[in-house]
């Protein structure tokens, strides 16, 4: 009886399926041809119904054979009705265009609408229109991505790599393989100083990333954009004044799989003294063991509160419409770290390459507290005039405690059986507090149909702060496996800060004519910038007053130790105390030609750099003061060709410099921990000629297919090398150099696809580049002595790798309001370090992470996220391309054929938030 039922109802089943037909279709919106998601498409008088997809499409099965009606609603667009039948087991494809809903009047004010800025299809349309190469990720895919900072998100973008910080995150973006000294950063399209405390770029891990409407990344200069980017330059939109009244917030919590396995180290940061005693008493004063706080030693092994992140937007406009108020904060607590293992080294000789000579375990802690505030007003006085007040302030706070258990390795081979060795240890407490202030003033307006005017003026400033970073030194010996007698050394304190504020001034004239039937829009403007730079350096030996005080016996606690004070009034008399001012005045005349399938954007822009410093110290001969004047013209011409509507052909070539960092020319020495670090007055500006060539296919609006190439010629490349001093030949020091010309080519392929409810979003990026370095090389000679000539070497660009891929799965079903993303990106190998030896040059491997995110939004405006980062655990490990004999049986040398110097293992970390949008 069952099986006669259910063949019946298979039956039933199978005539129905038969007569039933499909309703499919797209929706897009008529004045801009994006596809309209979510919007409802129901059959009236049924159930039946769809909510439309990522490319705008639907699908009603199982429709009957009949005439029906069907209606669309959405807010955003007026209504619609319309009738079809279905005559049997077919298809019937509808295709609408949707008109925007009628405006609505209120006291006889009309209420009018702008396009979202930081939606996908916005994205999409401004990389089409562009007048130059570009690459655009939207505020609504930072959103629903697991990217909590923009140096995370950027890596998302095809060409880009990231360079990582110690605990794992993101902090240095790597355009087309030119390291992060290539690139400038904006802010609204306005460059901001860095707060590092030797170089010009920023560290994007600087900017929470749910403060921004979207990210912009422009691998073309044109004459109005500042000329000094050779791998690109990285704009900021923040979130702008809305339309209408606007609330959002979110509030979420997580936790790193690190302190799962092992504690978290830290100590009372906000307890330590932000003034050395130099600055607090002067510089006649004498300090005393009393005048240093023990809170910077006094350790303690926790378990962290899970991590804290919020952030909150509210805006609206007022005064008719004519006053826009945007307000919005970020706030981020996190605990983060990892675990480390690291070797030193010694070059034995060409043939037996580097013996290791010591293992280091270290074990990094670190809390990051970071928060911006974000303020957007702006004044419409009429359709055209305009005026707008921007105003941000961000702070990265880092409280890193480093903790290092070193074995000494004897050359030749280690024996773990023997269980005898030299021990040392070491920790670090180390609080990095970086802020960035932005203020911009800036106007627009109409003057006359075709002269329009804009100004913008200036006041950025950005600081750097290191207060008493003490790191403690221990000295031990492990007899038949027992730690014995572990005793102090000596420690030092030191305090550094440094500030770099700009004025700056912009003014642009834009005045559009008519030459026969061809419009020709003219812009002339010109920059003015003056920029200051103090830098601070106080360094503190101290001597422990019991020098055979051990460890366990004497003392249980580092703020148990006795010390003197070696240099009682510190070491400021340093190459690191200094000022530095640059003042650049640049002019450019630009133009841009537009007829039905062609696009020409050029001209040239001219910029004056007068850079110099003044040392407040004497150190030995080196002369107290310096300065570089030059002046460069930098051409560029951007063509863009449209065999269709929705094609583009670009080329573009234009020329761009690389100024050195401020501290580079300063005549420098810092002994590091494993070298010494100088700074050369005579090195250069690099100077590079740039050429692109790109096809882009937008077959809808938010999706895409661009492959291009580029390539890049570089005179007197900027590199860093570890170099052999002229006069004392025992004497390697690392500094950096002009090293001839240098070649940079490479392929660049970006795809987006929606079907649906699903999407992909994939790029893939092939960079090669040369430079010819100098390398000193040891061989023995017939005595059987060490020797050491001098060759040429010839390897890729400091930090470019050879792949850079992205690929990221998108699910988005707006009828349950959930949408997933699960991004992975990989990462080829590249240089690292550049040894001064031949072939010893230390490599980062290649290595491919893999994140996600889910988020489900209900109807009344509130969500749930989670947020999961690192689910592979992939180490960062860094090597050298030969093996040694003389590493025989040292520990965890698994990389076959090559010599492992460092791992770093970060764990997992996941995020559990709400979000609540009105």
């Amino acid at each position: 009886m069952i099986r006669n039922f259910l063949h019946t109802l298979l039956l039933l089943f199978t005539v129905t399926g038969l007569h039933a037909g499909t309703l499919k279709g797209k929706l897009l919106d008529a004045a801009t041809g994006e596809p309209a998601l979510g919007v409802v498409i129901s059959i009236e008088g049924t159930n039946l119904h769809d909510i439309s997809g990522l490319d705008g499409s639907f699908s009603i099965p199982n429709l009957q054979k009949g005439s029906y009606r069907l209606n669309i609603h959405h807010i955003s667009y007026a209504p619609m009705q319309k009738e079809f039948a279905i005559s049997g087991n077919e298809v019937v494809q509808m295709d609408f265009s949707l008109e925007a809903a009628a405006g609505m009047k209120l006291e006889e004010v009309a209420v009018t609408g702008k396009r979202d800025g930081a939606s996908d299809h916005t994205a999409r349309l401004m990389e089409r229109n562009a007048g130059q190469v570009m690459n655009i990720v939207s505020g609504k895919t930072i959103q629903i991505s697991p990217d909590l900072t923009v140096a995370n998100v950027i890596q998302r973008i095809s060409g880009i790599s990231i360079e990582r910080n110690s605990n794992g995150d993101g902090q240095y973006a790597i355009l087309r393989g030119m390291d992060k000294r290539y690139n400038y950063t904006l802010v609204n399209g306005v460059k901001i100083p860095s707060p590092d405390n030797k170089y010009r770029y920023v560290p994007l891990d600087i900017f929470p990333s749910d403060l921004l409407d979207r990210l912009e990344v422009y691998k073309a200069l044109t004459p109005a954009m500042e000329g000094d980017a050779i791998g690109g330059a990285v704009n900021m939109v923040m979130k702008d004044a809305p339309d209408r009244f606007t609330f959002s917030a979110n509030i979420s919590a997580g936790y790193n799989e690190l302190f799962m396995e092992r504690k978290f180290m830290g100590y009372d940061f906000r307890s330590i003294q932000s003034k050395s005693p130099y600055e607090l008493n002067g510089n006649q004063y004498n300090a005393t063991p009393a005048d240093f706080s023990k809170a910077a030693v006094n350790y303690k092994l926790k378990t962290p509160a899970p991590n804290l992140l919020g952030s909150i937007a509210a805006g609206n406009r007022f005064l008719h419409d004519k006053l826009g108020i945007l307000i919005a904060g970020s706030y981020q607590n996190t605990h983060r770290g990892s675990n480390s293992l690291f070797y030193d080294s010694e070059a034995v000789d060409t043939l037996r390459g580097e013996a290791l000579t010591k293992m280091s375990e270290r074990r990094y802690s670190e809390q990051q507290i970071r928060y911006g505030l974000h303020s957007k007003i702006d004044y419409r006085f009429n359709d055209k005039h305009k005026i707008q007040f921007y105003n941000a302030f961000m702070n990265l706070t880092n409280v890193q405690v480093r903790d290092v258990k070193s074995t000494q390795l004897t050359i030749g081979g280690y024996d773990p059986v023997a269980g005898n060795a030299t021990l040392s240890y070491s920790t670090r407490s180390r609080l990095t507090k970086q802020q960035i202030f932005n203020s911009t003033l800036q106007g627009k307006y109409q003057l006359l149909d075709a002269l329009a005017l804009q100004w913008s003026a200036v006041y950025s400033k950005a600081t750097n702060k290191v207060p008493d970073n003490m790191t403690v030194p221990l000295t031990g010996i492990r007899q038949n496996f027992q730690e014995r007698k572990t005793t102090v050394g000596d420690a030092s304190r030191r305090w550094e800060h440094n500030s770099d504020r700009d004025l700056s001034g912009y003014l642009n004239l834009i005045y559009n004519t008519t030459i026969g039937s061809t419009q020709v829009e003219w812009t002339t403007g010109g920059l003015f910038r003056d920029k200051s730079r103090s830098n601070f350096y106080n360094n503190y030996q101290l001597r422990p007053a019991d020098p055979f005080a051990e460890y366990g016996e004497d003392f249980t606690d580092y703020t148990q130790i006795r010390w003197t004070v070696q240099n009682p009034r510190g070491s400021v008399g340093s190459a690191l105390t200094y000022d530095a001012t640059e003042q650049i005045k640049a002019g450019f005349v630009q133009f841009k030609v537009e007829t039905k399938n062609l696009e020409v954007l050029g001209g040239v822009r001219v910029e004056n750099t007068d850079q110099g410093y003044t040392m407040r110290f004497t150190i030995g001969e080196d002369r107290p003061e310096g300065n570089q004047k030059y002046t460069d013209i930098l051409p560029s011409l951007h063509l863009k060709y449209k065999p269709e509507e929705h094609i583009n052909l670009r080329a573009s070539y234009f020329r761009s410099v690389n100024r050195p960092g401020f501290f580079e020319i300063v005549p420098y020495r810092i002994v590091q921990e494993e070298y010494q670090e100088r700074g050369n007055p005579d090195l250069k500006r690099a100077i590079a000629d740039n050429i692109d060539l790109r096809y882009e296919l937008f077959p809808r609006a938010s999706e895409q297919f661009m492959v291009g190439v580029f390539y890049k010629m570089i005179k007197d490349p900027i590199e860093y090398t570890l170099q052999r001093d002229a006069i004392r030949g025992q004497d390697i020091y690392y500094s950096p150099g002009n090293f001839g010309n240098a070649k940079n080519y490479g392929l660049e392929i970006d795809y987006i696809k929606y079907v649906k409810q699903f999407g992909i979003k994939a790029n893939y990026t092939y960079t090669h580049s040369r430079i010819t370095t100098p390398k000193s090389r040891r061989i023995r000679n017939e005595s059987g002595d060490l020797e050491t000539i001098n060759v040429q070497q010839t390897r890729p660009l400091y930090g470019q790798s050879a792949h850079v891929a992205n690929l990221s799965a998108l699910y988005k079903n707006q009828e349950k309001g959930i949408d997933v993303q699960l991004a992975g990106g990989y990462t080829g190998d590249r240089i690292n370090t550049v040894s001064q030896f031949l072939d010893n040059d230390l490599w980062q491997k290649g290595f491919i992470q893999m994140d996600a995110s889910v988020e489900k939004t209900f109807r009344n405006g509130l969500g749930v996220f989670l947020k999961a980062n690192n689910l592979l655990d992939t180490p960062m490990e860094v090597y050298m391309k030969n093996t040694s004999p003389s590493n025989a049986n040292i520990p965890n040398q698994d990389l076959p054929g090559k010599t492992l110097i460092r791992r770093d293992r970060y764990q997992r970390s996941y995020l559990l938030g709400v979000r609540y949008k009105f």
